[in-house]
């Protein structure tokens, strides 16, 4: 159950947000001002913490943001802010707040930002306990045992106390924005934000005012100053997932703000100075992009410092049920109910090939969870990509099963075949019906 703390002067608002927020799956704690919420962010844990900025007294919004993500880094942090305060909500953003909403509020909006807030939140929690240990030092703890992925992980761990670029390669589904997260949560930066940009995800048009921000009246639409990707990641990390999607235009203006570390918004004349991490991520091959001149050389020579290959599940099959067993692990959590899986389930697991990677089996997983009216996860739940596996596994045992009758049933022959001509070799392969060459063979075969 999320526990969501709000923190507000105005009761009437607080009564609105619970309103807004509250259901049978949350938890609300409410803080009428920035002592109280203090005090309840030093007691007690939270999965998201919602605070006006501006509150009477000495200590505001900022002090409840600065002491939220001293004691617990991973917890996103919402600012509320009335018109006159939306340049220190930007300022609460760079400093390491989650996202920030104007008054009066829309309730929709509200909510949906709570919403990804909280996924964020339980995708930190998760990430947080298999990286880290229990005293907050980096530990080893990527699911999977093949050569590969322990290769991988010692890359994380020396790059993650690092500041370099590092440029994570593989197909959709392997888990390179996991690999990304790990990085950042184990590097001195870990107590900033982590800002994700999918390149593929934005129109063209709209992508450079979304990474530089834009000034009032820069163009069409653009009604108030409006801070970008990499303002808001200044201090922290930002991870460009889809590089290879960038148009070229834009590489251009990426590759001067990696070497000259300062960028102006759109519209702007002031040079805003950058200290932020670049991740970046593709399931290109840009080297090939490059020799297409889709992609801009100088800009992959930039981002390929550290590179770091993540391959495809079906090439580390030893990896599927140790991640199949931790993600029903977390989905147990999640649920709150404790499942088995059959053998079938597994084997049909091993079998598959995996065309969407991790992401793919966690969603199957996830899907025969919510479906599951028992506990166990049974063969029926699977989807019908995976039950031919389901069929091999059972033809298989049914050839292995027929092989042994028949092996059996040999060499009970051979042993009678043996003393009823008083152990000639010969005499018993005549009345075998094959040469002695073979029966030698079969002698050796069963050990006789």
């Amino acid at each position: 159950m999320p526990r969501i703390l709000i923190v507000d002067d105005d009761r009437n608002l607080l009564k609105v947000m619970r309103g807004v927020l509250e259901n049978p799956g949350t938890d609300i704690v409410e803080a009428s001002n920035a002592d109280s919420a203090l005090s309840a962010v030093e007691a007690q844990s939270f999965d998201l913490v919602v605070t006006d900025l501006k509150m009477p007294g000495a200590r505001s919004g900022m002090d409840v943001l600065a002491l939220s993500l001293k004691t617990h880094p991973s917890v996103p942090v919402i600012m509320i802010s009335g018109f006159g305060t939306i340049e220190a909500a930007v300022d609460a953003l760079k400093r390491g707040a989650y996202d920030f909403i104007t008054k009066p509020f829309d309730p929709d909006e509200l909510l949906q930002t709570v919403k990804k807030a909280l996924s964020e939140s339980r995708k930190n929690k998760e990430l947080l306990s298999p990286y880290f240990d229990e005293t907050g030092s980096f530990a080893s703890g990527i699911v999977g045992g093949t050569a590969a992925i322990q290769q991988i992980l010692r890359t994380v761990k020396k790059v993650a106390a690092a500041d370099s670029i590092v440029l994570i390669s593989g197909e959709t589904g392997v888990g390179k924005e996991l690999i990304a997260r790990a990085i950042h949560l184990g590097s001195p930066r870990h107590a900033r934000q982590f800002i994700k940009v999918n390149c593929a995800a934005i129109p063209d048009a709209l992508l450079e005012s979304d990474l530089f921000g834009h000034e009032k009246g820069a163009f069409s639409g653009a009604v108030f100053t409006k801070p970008g990707r990499f303002e808001l990641a200044n201090g922290g990390t930002i991870f460009l997932d889809e590089i290879g999607e960038m148009p070229l235009n834009l590489q251009a203006k990426l590759l001067a703000v990696i070497q000259d570390r300062a960028f102006e918004r759109v519209g702007g004349v002031k040079t805003i100075r950058l200290d932020v991490r670049i991740l970046a991520a593709t399931n290109r091959d840009l080297a090939a992009e490059c020799r297409k001149g889709t992609f801009r050389s100088d800009l992959f020579y930039r981002l390929n410092v550290v590179p770091l290959f993540i391959p495809p599940l079906r090439e580390r099959r030893e990896d599927v049920i140790p991640l199949t067993r931790y993600f029903v692990t977390r989905f147990e959590a999640r649920y709150s109910r404790k499942v088995s899986i059959p053998p079938e389930v597994l084997n049909a697991f091993s079998g598959y090939h995996w065309p969407g990677n991790i992401r793919e089996l966690e969603n199957v997983i996830e899907r025969m969870f919510v479906l599951s009216e028992g506990n166990l996860l049974e063969p029926s739940l699977l989807p019908p990509e995976l039950r031919p596996g389901i069929q091999a596994a059972a033809n298989s045992s049914f050839k292995s099963q027929t092989d042994a009758v028949t092996r059996s049933a040999e060499k009970q022959m051979i042993v009678d075949a043996l003393r009823d001509a008083g152990q000639n070799r010969t005499h018993a392969a005549k009345v075998l019906g094959i040469s002695r060459r073979t029966l030698q063979s079969k002698i050796k075969e069963f050990g006789l």
